[in-house]
């Protein structure tokens, strides 16, 4: 099984050959925010990050919306002994996010470099939980067997972009791009030339 510890952080944030760099993550955070709040026309308040690992989207969420609430949720032991409490993330998984007691939807629901190293049955759980959660975008990173993706490719599961889009269909999901959703019981939100549908 494969291990989240810090020396896989170390590896894949911290060292001279990480593929996660802060200027990356903060144009994903700017573009989140910046959907999500054209589709709520509002500030957004609050976000859920599923399978956060260390939180690296908080700091630039919260310098950018102060006070903003922030949810993180990940299934490391080592995450959640060293930042849990600190960084507001709780112990969970992509496939139980219906048991964490999650009730009220959140602004911005965030799941970056996740899907990719869950089993299909798992990913599928996770969506439906995540478009029930989404009270504006969902930020949904997948990445299909084709994508010239470059990181971590251990114990990864291969997709289609067919299968991913069945997925996302079959979970209520209605894309805007970008990695960007929203619930398509909230698609009216956008107008039609917005959804890739």
């Amino acid at each position: 099984m494969k291990v989240y510890d810090r020396g896989y952080f170390d590896r894949w944030y911290r060292s001279a050959g990480a593929v996660v760099h802060p200027e990356a993550v903060l144009r994903k955070v700017r573009l989140a925010l910046a959907a999500a709040e054209y589709v709520l026309r509002r500030p957004v308040r609050s976000v859920l990050d599923v399978g956060c690992g260390e939180a690296p989207w908080r700091a630039p969420l919260r310098r950018l919306r102060p006070g903003l609430r922030y949810v993180g949720v990940d299934s490391s032991d080592y995450v959640i002994r060293r930042y849990g409490r600190r960084r507001g993330i709780r112990y969970g998984t992509l496939g139980d996010l219906d048991a964490l007691g999650l009730r009220r939807p959140f602004d911005l629901v965030v799941c970056a470099d996740v899907l990719e190293y869950v089993p299909t049955a798992e990913v599928a759980a996770g969506l439906r939980h995540m478009c029930r959660l989404a009270g504006g975008i969902a930020y949904i990173e997948a990445f299909a067997s084709t994508d010239d993706m470059i990181g971590d490719r251990e114990q990864w599961h291969h997709r289609s972009a067919r299968v991913y889009r069945e997925l996302f269909r079959d979970a209520g999901l209605v894309s805007c791009g970008l990695h960007c959703y929203v619930a398509r019981e909230r698609a009216h939100l956008v107008s039609a030339m917005e959804r890739c549908e």
